[in-house]
């Protein structure tokens, strides 16, 4: 069978949820395969002893510290026996390399951190004596440092900073911070240089209280919002567009009121200024600019509640079909609860994958063989030859698996949807759908799952590299080349958003009637062309009506930041921490509210086959709800007084032009 099959019946066969079978078993052993050369490249990097030089660390001389090392051809003082010696030490720790973002220090293994700080060479030899620690360079004896001549380059500078060891990595860190002064002075010389960058800064470390405060209520809005789309979805479209539109006019209303109060207050204050003094240079400065950001903010309210208004105006007769499917996407959530934990078990999967694939790729950056850095004398663990492309290997598998979890929970989610539309006894659905889902995808499934995420990464991999080059490219390049990188990442961006909602529907499909990736793309997407303008009635009014659920807990956890702000005005800078919160809120109710999202695509897609394969016979029932058969049978009444109205008016110009071809016969004329 190709991608789209060879041999296909000649008329679609649905039949939900009777059949099922692997699919797609070549791709589940491609990608098994793949996985397993993922877990190879962890190995090769434990193996050659790359993850032990990440946690226990290395000396300039390529020993790992806390074992006994072999010798390395060509490279000096290596092959000794740091059994004892089980820290790293820096001996200037705060010669750091802000562009490579390492320290180019000699580092050595020694037995203890420094406990306090020492400020002679005296010190030193004193430190080495009495606890054992020898923080100069190997072949210098530590009771000879005071006199040694070597001293000033084989001994850390002066003076040692007290140190503690990192509680995994044993790395001697010093317990004063500041003593990393040239790169405190690099960021306030940058910083320094822009006074606006300067003062979003000072405002961000002086609301962190805030900002905290505010993205805990962003997150509780969310999950009440949850709460109510499994409530009352069926008139959430309603709710939301008055709360939202309300809101908007509300918060606009306050933020012009703000702007007023500040203006007259400044008024006052510059009109008693002019007979006595007060207001230094900095608070009239501050004062102006709250003024101008709220000023800002105002206007930007205005121009969005206007279009908010526009697009209630023109979308409001376009809301039947979404109310009925959001009425059903609420009882799902009623029958199926587990499903608002979705996004909370995908974000786990994800965050110990990348933890995961960010420990193997520290590791690779300690494997390999050792080469001595021309320019600090320091030895370097590198790959060469084919192992390079190991990282190349790594990376890929960062995009492909994050794509297979998210995939597995859309087809989670849609498994445990098509069980609960095409089951007609709510009560005999399994005690545990989503597990069952779960089950099943992991039984029939995983081939489709991995097929449709490769596809994703194949699109994605090359925008990553488009982007790459153009911000590696930035300034260089001409104006035409700079809008063509563009044009290209646009257009992959869109694919990459049109595949992704394609494999949603496949996904699916594949729920449906256990059918292979490409079947079930091809199936889904004649569905969707069959019916073209509820899928675009759909992905405007339910999508927009979804993003005002945003929009919502954006603008409540917004607003609310701007009075908190506003009640503490000493604060310097109101736009960085509103953009944090705002930012975090948003991602909050995207994960919430993406669930609800790919719950009424389902229910879309199965309700257009529904309708498609079943007219309501007794031979050929509704699966549907009540809520959307209702929809059908209003659409039908509406259907059929359209065709008798349209009949009535036929019939009536028929009757016209007959009357008008007998007034105009031969014979009848008064002339």
């Amino acid at each position: 069978m190709g991608c789209c099959g060879s041999t296909e019946r000649a008329k679609r066969e649905w039949k939900p949820l009777e059949d099922r079978s692997c699919t797609d078993l070549p791709w589940f052993l491609l990608f098994t395969l793949f996985c397993m050369g993922m877990g190879a490249i962890c190995g090769y990097t434990i193996v050659t002893g790359g993850a032990a030089r990440l946690v226990f660390g290395y000396d300039s001389y390529g020993n790992t510290c806390g074992q006994r090392n072999e010798a390395i051809e060509g490279v000096r003082l290596s092959g000794l026996d740091h059994t004892d010696r089980k820290y790293v030490f820096f001996l200037d720790p705060c010669n750091i390399d802000i562009i490579q973002r390492k320290i180019k220090s000699m580092a050595l293994c020694v037995s203890q951190c420094p406990t306090e700080e020492l400020r002679t060479y005296e010190d030193l030899r004193r430190f080495a004596m009495i606890n054992g620690s020898e923080l100069c360079s190997y072949e210098l004896a530590g009771h000879k440092y005071p006199s040694l001549p070597e001293r000033f380059d084989k001994c850390p500078k002066l003076p040692v900073p007290q140190s503690k060891p990192l509680p995994v990595f044993n790395r001697c860190t010093p317990v004063d911070i500041s003593c990393y002064t040239k790169f405190a002075e690099a960021v306030m010389t940058f910083v320094s240089d822009n006074a606006v960058l300067h003062r979003l800064i000072a405002g961000v470390v002086a609301s962190k209280e805030v900002i905290v405060g505010l993205c805990l209520l962003a997150l509780v809005l969310s999950m009440v919002l949850m709460v109510v789309v499994r409530y009352i979805s069926a008139v959430l479209v309603w709710i939301l567009t008055i709360i939202v539109v309300l809101g908007s006019l509300g918060g606009t209303s306050v933020l012009w009121w703000l702007y007023i109060d500040h203006r007259l207050t400044r008024n006052e204050t510059l009109t008693k200024d002019l007979k006595e003094p007060k207001e230094t240079n900095g608070e009239a400065e501050a004062s102006k600019d709250h003024m101008q950001t709220l000023l800002v903010y105002a206007i930007a309210a205005s121009v969005f509640t206007v279009i908010l208004l526009l697009l209630m105006l023109f979308m409001r007769k376009r809301v039947a079909l979404t109310v009925a499917l959001f009425h059903v996407a609420g009882k799902v959530f009623i029958h199926l609860p587990l499903l608002v934990l979705q996004p909370f078990c995908t974000f786990i999967a994800l965050f110990l994958f990348w933890v995961y694939w960010i420990l193997v790729l520290l590791f690779l950056g300690t494997t390999g063989n050792p080469e001595k850095n021309e320019k600090t004398g320091l030895t370097e663990f590198r790959l060469s030859g084919p192992l390079q492309y190991l990282t190349w290997y790594h990376a890929v598998g960062l995009i492909w698996i994050s794509e297979f979890i998210l995939a597995c929970q859309q087809m989670t989610v849609a498994g445990a949807v098509v069980t609960y539309y095409f089951t007609r006894d709510k009560n005999k659905l399994p005690i545990t759908p989503i597990l069952s889902s779960v089950v099943r995808l992991m039984r029939y499934h995983l081939g489709t799952v991995a097929k449709g995420s490769f596809i994703i990464t194949l699109v994605k991999i090359p925008r990553l590299v488009l982007m790459y080059i153009y911000n590696q490219l930035k300034g260089k390049e001409n104006a035409c080349a700079r809008c063509m990188l563009k044009a290209c990442i646009c257009c992959l961006w869109c694919l990459e958003k049109c595949l992704n909602y394609l494999n949603q529907n496949a996904y699916a499909a594949t729920a449906i009637n256990s059918t292979s990736f490409c079947t079930s793309a091809r199936d889904a997407f004649i569905i969707l062309v069959e019916n073209a303008l509820r899928v675009a009635a759909i992905n405007t009014v339910g999508d927009f009506v979804l993003f005002l659920g945003k929009i919502l807990i954006v603008s409540c956890t917004a607003f609310a930041g701007v009075l908190a702000l506003n009640y503490q005005r000493d604060y310097t800078e109101w736009v960085l921490p509103l953009l944090i919160v705002c930012l975090f809120a948003f991602l909050v109710a995207h994960c919430f509210l993406s669930i609800f999202e790919i719950v009424v695509d389902v229910l879309f897609l199965c309700f257009a086959i529904d309708t498609k394969y079943n007219d309501g016979t007794p031979s050929k029932e509704f699966y549907m709800d009540k809520a959307l058969m209702e929809f059908v049978e209003n659409s039908r009444k509406s259907g059929a007084t359209a065709e008798r109205g349209r009949s009535k008016r036929s019939r009536a110009r028929d009757e016209a032009e007959l009357t008008e071809i007998k007034a105009m016969a031969p014979g009848t004329s008064s002339a």
